[in-house]
């Protein structure tokens, strides 16, 4: 018998979700950003994506609740996004000790609420439980994504660009892993006017989730760490490993990059897109990179985590 810290979470999932059921209308299962499910003559597939926080993971109680309860559900709208996606109802299920504050509660929902208007997500129910320790949050979320645009981990190609939205790294020191913006407009606007290969968002660290896309897609990388991009203070190993951005990982096809670079900066002016390597036929070259973040290692920042 192995513990979890010894195999790590892309192993466990991997192990927990092999013999998993899957009927004829499932697109996509476990193991990308969403789930994606054919709606019989809709036009669209359904996204289904469920998160959960975790107090002294993802939070620490003396963060202010109303910025948790925003997190809570930015982080599935950032999931739904990085399938191309939008996001629409959501269920919302909480265990909170029986001594915690009701303030704190009534601020972590005036959060949520905050969240889901400004994203146009209706919070249609959920569950209230008490816990025994500490806070426990789960979000489940729907989505819709037109057919032909729904893009998962798995399809880069040889040669093709890799691009990352925004500046990395930092966020837990800076407080941003509470006040990001998931990127719903840019990754539909790319969806609709690229062919995008593959994309995912940046939760646990460049240099966890890069390998993912990459081990999905079946393809190594070459990464220009000069041309990662990072917040002011940071270091590259930082923007790295840290986490917690939520900003976009994609790939398209090297012809489509100059033209891609242009049309950004005119549709997104004030978020930077920068092209950090390439996707190679090689899967087994890659370029060293510090780690992410690793769930159930013994050695994680508390407040800090991924998906």
């Amino acid at each position: 018998m192995s513990a979890l810290s010894e195999i790590g979470e892309d192993e466990l999932v991997r192990g927990l979700v092999r013999l998993l059921p899957a009927g004829g209308r499932v697109v996509a299962g476990p193991g990308d950003d969403c789930a994606a499910v054919r709606v019989p003559k809709h036009g669209e597939l359904q996204l289904l994506k469920t998160d959960c926080l975790v107090e002294n993971v993802h939070f620490l109680r003396e963060h202010a609740s109303e910025k948790v309860g925003r997190k809570a559900l930015c982080r599935t709208i950032s999931d739904v996004a990085a399938c191309g996606g939008r996001p629409d109802s959501a269920l919302v299920t909480i265990a909170a000790p029986a001594e915690l504050d009701v303030a704190w509660l009534q601020k972590f929902y005036t959060g949520l609420r905050r969240a889901a208007k400004a994203h146009g997500v209706s919070i249609v129910g959920g569950e209230t439980a008490r816990s025994p320790g500490g806070i426990f949050v789960s979000i489940a979320l729907t989505g819709w994504v037109k057919l032909g645009r729904f893009v998962l981990r798995g399809g880069g190609c040889a040669r093709d660009a890799v691009f990352v939205t925004g500046q990395l790294g930092g966020s837990l020191a800076s407080g941003r892993h509470l006040s990001f913006t998931p990127r719903v407009a840019e990754a539909r606007w790319l969806v609709k006017n690229f062919r995008v290969h593959a994309m995912m968002d940046l939760s646990d660290g460049l240099g966890a989730d890069l390998p993912r896309l990459a081990d999905a897609s079946r393809k190594g990388y070459a990464i220009d760490l000069d041309a990662i991009p990072c917040h002011r203070g940071c270091s590259v190993e930082q923007a790295v490993g840290d986490g917690e951005d939520y900003e976009l990982l994609f790939a398209v096809a090297p012809s489509d990059a100059p033209k891609l670079e242009k049309a950004w900066r005119k549709e997104f002016p004030r978020l930077p897109l920068t092209r950090i390597g390439s996707l190679l036929a090689n899967r087994k070259a890659r370029t060293p990179l510090a780690a992410g973040y690793a769930h159930f290692s013994d050695c994680q920042p508390a407040g800090n985590s991924g998906s």
